[in-house]
């Protein structure tokens, strides 16, 4: 699969052979907000309208539309496993949120 990014908003593509349409669907938000088209340059641009379209609904309607995920999150471990980081990264000098941060970064390769 593809992604597709516009103003903070990262939207996930398939390609449906059978309409012969790409079609996605924006994942780092709860909000749902779809798009589709027939070429690159149609989904982009169909990519940029929902996302526009969306934002402007927001505002018509005095609501704060639902931001890109904010990089925070909780996580529930096993007391093992939460000893077992909080010593790794005392090892390494840094903090539990560096060392998870770094952690998930090299697993999945993402800078």
């Amino acid at each position: 699969m593809a992604t597709m990014e516009y103003k903070g908003y990262v939207g996930q593509i398939e390609f449906d052979d059978e309409a012969g349409l790409f079609h996605g669907e924006v994942i780092n938000t709860r909000d749902v907000i779809t798009f589709q088209g027939a070429s690159v340059s149609e989904l982009r641009k169909a990519l940029r309208g929902s996302i526009n379209d969306y934002l402007g609904f927001c505002a018509a309607r005095g609501e704060d539309p639902d931001k890109p995920f904010s990089g925070k999150f909780l996580v529930r471990l096993d007391t093992d496993l939460h000893r077992a980081i909080v010593v790794a990264a005392a090892r390494e000098q840094k903090s539990v949120n560096a060392f998870v941060a770094d952690a998930l970064s090299d697993h999945l390769r993402v800078t």
